[in-house]
Protein backbone atom coordinates (compact mmCIF):
# COMPACT_ATOMS: atom_id res chain seq x y z
CA UNK A 1 0.00 0.00 0.00
CA UNK A 2 1.28 3.21 -1.02
CA UNK A 3 1.42 5.91 2.15
CA UNK A 4 2.78 9.46 1.32
CA UNK A 5 5.72 11.21 2.75
CA UNK A 6 4.19 12.19 6.37
CA UNK A 7 4.03 16.01 6.94
CA UNK A 8 3.47 16.80 10.86
CA UNK A 9 2.66 20.27 12.14
CA UNK A 10 0.08 22.34 10.91
CA UNK A 11 -2.00 25.83 11.77
CA UNK A 12 -4.05 24.84 14.85
CA UNK A 13 -7.24 26.60 12.29
CA UNK A 14 -6.58 23.83 9.77
CA UNK A 15 -8.52 20.25 9.83
CA UNK A 16 -6.24 18.11 8.21
CA UNK A 17 -8.32 14.98 6.80
CA UNK A 18 -6.63 11.62 5.61
CA UNK A 19 -8.74 9.51 2.75
CA UNK A 20 -8.07 5.98 3.83
CA UNK A 21 -8.63 4.51 0.12
CA UNK A 22 -8.49 0.53 0.73
CA UNK A 23 -9.39 -2.58 -0.59
CA UNK A 24 -11.84 -4.31 2.16
CA UNK A 25 -11.06 -7.89 3.21
CA UNK A 26 -14.29 -8.98 1.30
CA UNK A 27 -17.24 -10.08 4.40
CA UNK A 28 -14.30 -10.41 6.67
CA UNK A 29 -14.08 -7.04 9.18
CA UNK A 30 -11.69 -8.62 11.58
CA UNK A 31 -9.36 -8.78 8.87
CA UNK A 32 -10.08 -5.61 7.49
CA UNK A 33 -9.72 -3.83 10.38
CA UNK A 34 -6.07 -5.39 11.11
CA UNK A 35 -5.24 -4.08 7.90
CA UNK A 36 -6.80 -0.46 9.04
CA UNK A 37 -5.33 -0.12 12.15
CA UNK A 38 -1.95 0.81 11.05
CA UNK A 39 -3.41 3.10 8.98
CA UNK A 40 -4.83 4.99 11.20
CA UNK A 41 -1.70 4.94 13.46
CA UNK A 42 0.29 6.67 10.16
CA UNK A 43 -2.45 9.24 9.87
CA UNK A 44 -2.61 9.89 13.31
CA UNK A 45 1.62 10.63 12.85
CA UNK A 46 0.67 12.83 10.05
CA UNK A 47 -1.09 14.96 12.58
CA UNK A 48 -4.39 13.83 10.94
CA UNK A 49 -7.30 15.31 12.76
CA UNK A 50 -9.76 12.58 11.04
CA UNK A 51 -9.52 9.58 9.24
CA UNK A 52 -12.06 8.79 6.78
CA UNK A 53 -12.93 5.51 5.47
CA UNK A 54 -14.82 4.09 2.15
CA UNK A 55 -18.46 2.48 1.99
CA UNK A 56 -19.26 -0.37 4.17
CA UNK A 57 -15.25 -0.66 4.50
CA UNK A 58 -15.48 -3.30 7.03
CA UNK A 59 -17.13 -5.68 5.12
CA UNK A 60 -17.16 -4.48 1.87
CA UNK A 61 -20.09 -3.00 0.11
CA UNK A 62 -22.78 -5.10 -1.25
CA UNK A 63 -26.47 -3.97 -1.86
CA UNK A 64 -27.93 -7.47 -1.00
CA UNK A 65 -25.85 -8.61 1.94
CA UNK A 66 -27.40 -8.48 5.31
CA UNK A 67 -24.70 -10.65 6.36
CA UNK A 68 -22.60 -8.86 9.88
CA UNK A 69 -25.18 -6.72 10.53
CA UNK A 70 -24.42 -4.90 13.77
CA UNK A 71 -25.91 -2.60 16.62
CA UNK A 72 -24.72 0.98 17.21
CA UNK A 73 -23.37 -0.55 20.34
CA UNK A 74 -21.48 -3.75 18.29
CA UNK A 75 -17.87 -4.59 18.17
CA UNK A 76 -17.32 -2.73 14.85
CA UNK A 77 -18.11 0.41 16.50
CA UNK A 78 -16.25 -0.02 19.42
CA UNK A 79 -13.33 -1.27 17.66
CA UNK A 80 -13.47 1.85 15.84
CA UNK A 81 -14.20 4.19 19.30
CA UNK A 82 -11.13 2.02 20.79
CA UNK A 83 -8.92 3.17 18.10
CA UNK A 84 -9.55 6.47 18.08
CA UNK A 85 -8.95 6.92 21.53
CA UNK A 86 -6.00 4.83 21.23
CA UNK A 87 -4.34 7.04 18.49
CA UNK A 88 -5.97 9.99 18.95
CA UNK A 89 -7.88 11.04 15.84
CA UNK A 90 -10.92 10.68 14.49
CA UNK A 91 -12.30 7.77 12.67
CA UNK A 92 -15.44 8.30 10.13
CA UNK A 93 -16.11 4.76 9.07
CA UNK A 94 -19.36 2.99 7.49
CA UNK A 95 -20.90 -0.91 8.46
CA UNK A 96 -24.33 -2.31 8.32
CA UNK A 97 -26.79 -1.09 11.01
CA UNK A 98 -29.51 -3.34 12.32
CA UNK A 99 -32.91 -1.69 12.22
CA UNK A 100 -36.32 -3.06 11.38
CA UNK A 101 -37.58 -4.54 9.13
CA UNK A 102 -33.87 -3.51 7.28
CA UNK A 103 -30.67 -2.93 8.08
CA UNK A 104 -29.63 0.33 6.89
CA UNK A 105 -26.34 1.38 5.28
CA UNK A 106 -24.94 3.80 7.80
CA UNK A 107 -21.71 5.94 8.07
CA UNK A 108 -20.52 7.04 12.02
CA UNK A 109 -18.24 9.45 13.00
CA UNK A 110 -16.30 8.99 16.25
CA UNK A 111 -14.19 11.64 18.03
CA UNK A 112 -10.81 11.54 18.91
CA UNK A 113 -12.12 10.94 22.44
CA UNK A 114 -13.87 7.47 21.46
CA UNK A 115 -17.46 10.10 21.66
CA UNK A 116 -19.89 9.01 19.09
CA UNK A 117 -20.16 12.43 16.88
CA UNK A 118 -23.07 11.83 14.08
CA UNK A 119 -24.33 8.93 12.32
CA UNK A 120 -26.29 9.07 8.74
CA UNK A 121 -27.73 6.33 7.21
CA UNK A 122 -28.15 6.64 3.33
CA UNK A 123 -31.24 8.50 2.09
CA UNK A 124 -30.40 7.42 -1.56
CA UNK A 125 -30.30 3.61 -2.10
CA UNK A 126 -29.25 2.59 -5.24
CA UNK A 127 -31.97 1.00 -6.59
CA UNK A 128 -30.35 -0.26 -9.84
CA UNK A 129 -28.62 -2.82 -7.73
CA UNK A 130 -31.56 -3.70 -5.40
CA UNK A 131 -29.98 -2.01 -2.43
CA UNK A 132 -33.80 -0.48 -1.90
CA UNK A 133 -34.84 -4.29 -1.44
CA UNK A 134 -32.24 -5.28 1.10
CA UNK A 135 -31.65 -2.06 3.31
CA UNK A 136 -33.61 0.31 4.55
CA UNK A 137 -33.03 4.16 3.49
CA UNK A 138 -32.42 6.84 6.12
CA UNK A 139 -34.11 9.91 6.82
CA UNK A 140 -31.69 12.48 8.90
CA UNK A 141 -28.89 14.51 8.39
CA UNK A 142 -25.40 13.34 9.43
CA UNK A 143 -23.75 16.95 11.20
CA UNK A 144 -20.97 17.11 12.99
CA UNK A 145 -18.48 19.29 13.84
CA UNK A 146 -13.76 18.26 13.52
CA UNK A 147 -11.89 20.86 15.23
CA UNK A 148 -13.25 24.63 13.42
CA UNK A 149 -14.81 23.07 10.41
CA UNK A 150 -18.47 22.01 10.33
CA UNK A 151 -19.34 18.66 8.64
CA UNK A 152 -22.07 16.68 7.18
CA UNK A 153 -21.98 12.98 5.82
CA UNK A 154 -23.23 11.73 2.95
CA UNK A 155 -23.12 7.73 1.50
CA UNK A 156 -21.72 7.44 -2.56
CA UNK A 157 -25.11 7.26 -4.58
CA UNK A 158 -26.29 10.25 -2.10
CA UNK A 159 -24.03 12.31 -4.30
CA UNK A 160 -26.21 12.29 -7.44
CA UNK A 161 -28.43 14.21 -5.16
CA UNK A 162 -27.88 17.96 -4.97
CA UNK A 163 -30.80 18.96 -3.11
CA UNK A 164 -29.22 17.10 -0.26
CA UNK A 165 -26.07 19.25 -0.24
CA UNK A 166 -27.81 22.11 -0.74
CA UNK A 167 -29.69 21.30 2.74
CA UNK A 168 -25.92 21.02 4.32
CA UNK A 169 -24.75 24.56 2.92
CA UNK A 170 -28.55 26.37 4.71
CA UNK A 171 -26.84 24.29 7.58
CA UNK A 172 -23.61 26.10 7.84
CA UNK A 173 -21.78 22.81 6.73
CA UNK A 174 -18.28 23.59 5.18
CA UNK A 175 -17.46 19.95 4.40
CA UNK A 176 -19.18 17.22 3.41
CA UNK A 177 -17.76 13.24 3.60
CA UNK A 178 -18.27 10.77 1.31
CA UNK A 179 -17.63 7.42 1.96
CA UNK A 180 -18.24 5.44 -1.00
CA UNK A 181 -17.87 2.37 -3.44
CA UNK A 182 -18.26 3.92 -7.04
CA UNK A 183 -17.68 1.68 -9.64
CA UNK A 184 -15.03 2.42 -12.09
CA UNK A 185 -17.95 2.32 -15.31
CA UNK A 186 -19.13 5.45 -13.67
CA UNK A 187 -15.88 7.02 -12.41
CA UNK A 188 -16.05 10.17 -14.67
CA UNK A 189 -19.49 11.23 -12.85
CA UNK A 190 -17.69 11.05 -9.36
CA UNK A 191 -15.36 13.69 -10.49
CA UNK A 192 -18.11 15.38 -12.06
CA UNK A 193 -20.55 15.39 -9.13
CA UNK A 194 -17.85 16.32 -6.61
CA UNK A 195 -16.89 19.47 -8.27
CA UNK A 196 -20.13 20.17 -8.61
CA UNK A 197 -21.79 19.63 -4.93
CA UNK A 198 -18.41 21.55 -4.34
CA UNK A 199 -18.64 24.69 -6.15
CA UNK A 200 -22.41 25.15 -6.34
CA UNK A 201 -22.20 25.40 -2.59
CA UNK A 202 -19.16 26.37 -1.90
CA UNK A 203 -17.88 24.11 0.50
CA UNK A 204 -15.50 20.79 0.35
CA UNK A 205 -16.32 17.88 -0.68
CA UNK A 206 -14.22 15.08 0.39
CA UNK A 207 -15.27 11.71 -1.69
CA UNK A 208 -13.32 8.42 -0.23
CA UNK A 209 -13.50 5.65 -2.54
CA UNK A 210 -12.41 2.30 -2.00
CA UNK A 211 -10.37 -0.28 -4.80
CA UNK A 212 -10.10 -3.56 -6.29
CA UNK A 213 -12.62 -6.22 -7.45
CA UNK A 214 -15.21 -7.73 -5.48
CA UNK A 215 -18.44 -10.02 -6.47
CA UNK A 216 -20.06 -6.65 -6.68
CA UNK A 217 -18.23 -4.55 -9.42
CA UNK A 218 -14.47 -3.73 -10.11
CA UNK A 219 -13.75 -0.19 -8.54
CA UNK A 220 -10.43 2.08 -9.24
CA UNK A 221 -10.34 4.78 -6.34
CA UNK A 222 -10.03 8.17 -7.56
CA UNK A 223 -10.77 9.17 -4.05
CA UNK A 224 -10.79 12.96 -4.06
CA UNK A 225 -11.21 16.43 -1.95
CA UNK A 226 -12.90 19.26 -3.83
CA UNK A 227 -12.52 22.98 -2.77
CA UNK A 228 -15.49 25.79 -2.28
CA UNK A 229 -14.34 26.71 -6.05
CA UNK A 230 -15.16 23.20 -7.17
CA UNK A 231 -10.66 22.60 -7.37
CA UNK A 232 -9.62 19.52 -7.05
CA UNK A 233 -7.30 19.85 -4.14
CA UNK A 234 -5.83 16.01 -3.51
CA UNK A 235 -6.09 12.95 -5.54
CA UNK A 236 -5.67 9.33 -5.53
CA UNK A 237 -4.33 6.87 -7.83
CA UNK A 238 -6.59 3.28 -8.23
CA UNK A 239 -4.33 2.21 -5.66
CA UNK A 240 -4.74 1.66 -1.80
CA UNK A 241 -3.14 4.96 -0.60
CA UNK A 242 -3.88 7.42 2.00
CA UNK A 243 -4.33 10.98 0.78
CA UNK A 244 -3.94 14.12 2.74
CA UNK A 245 -6.57 17.35 2.37
CA UNK A 246 -6.06 20.55 4.64
CA UNK A 247 -9.07 22.29 5.42
CA UNK A 248 -9.37 25.92 5.93
CA UNK A 249 -12.90 27.04 6.86
CA UNK A 250 -11.50 31.03 6.29
CA UNK A 251 -11.66 29.68 2.67
CA UNK A 252 -14.97 28.79 2.98
CA UNK A 253 -15.79 32.03 4.16
CA UNK A 254 -13.90 33.86 1.83
CA UNK A 255 -15.44 32.25 -1.35
CA UNK A 256 -18.85 32.77 0.06
CA UNK A 257 -17.70 36.51 0.82
CA UNK A 258 -16.40 37.42 -2.47
CA UNK A 259 -19.06 35.31 -4.68
CA UNK A 260 -22.08 35.80 -2.65
CA UNK A 261 -24.61 33.52 -5.47
CA UNK A 262 -26.39 32.22 -1.81
CA UNK A 263 -28.56 35.61 -2.04
CA UNK A 264 -29.09 35.05 -5.91
CA UNK A 265 -31.10 31.54 -5.05
CA UNK A 266 -35.30 31.62 -5.12
CA UNK A 267 -35.97 28.98 -2.86
CA UNK A 268 -39.74 30.57 -2.69
CA UNK A 269 -40.16 30.16 -6.22
CA UNK A 270 -38.34 27.03 -6.57
CA UNK A 271 -41.27 25.46 -4.15
CA UNK A 272 -44.07 27.31 -5.68
CA UNK A 273 -43.11 25.95 -9.24
CA UNK A 274 -43.19 22.40 -7.97
CA UNK A 275 -46.61 22.63 -7.05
Amino acid sequence: MSLPECLTGKDHKIVRVCSAQIASVWEDPEKTFSKSESLIQYAAGCDADIICFPEQFATGWDPCSTKNVQERDGWIVTALQSFARKYNIAILGSFRLAAKPFPKNTAIAIGNDGAILATYSKIHLFSHAREDKFFAQGNELGLFAAGPLSCGIAICYDLRFPELFRIYAQKGVQAVFIPAAWPENRIHHWELFIKARAAENQMYVIGVNTTGTTPVDHYSGASMTADPSGAIISRASEAEQLIFSDLDPSIVAAAKASFPLGKDRKDELYQALRE
